[in-house]
């Protein structure tokens, strides 16, 4: 059975809801300002942080 959390965005504040199948390093985005975020840890609670930027490598 999946359940929902409600886990924190440490940019803006706002309650973002995550199903409990989430995974560690998995990346969802805050709905209200839009900042890509990494689940950090889901054990014992999911743990949200900014995910890193990822550089453009230009297919090469």
């Amino acid at each position: 059975m999946v359940y929902s959390f409600l886990a924190e965005c440490p940019e803006c504040g706002a309650k973002i809801e995550l199903t409990s199948d989430v995974e560690e390093s998995e990346v969802v985005s805050c709905s209200d300002c839009g900042v890509e975020l990494e689940v950090a840890e889901v054990k014992p609670a999911i743990v949200l942080k900014i995910a890193p930027a990822e550089a453009e490598d230009w297919g090469q």
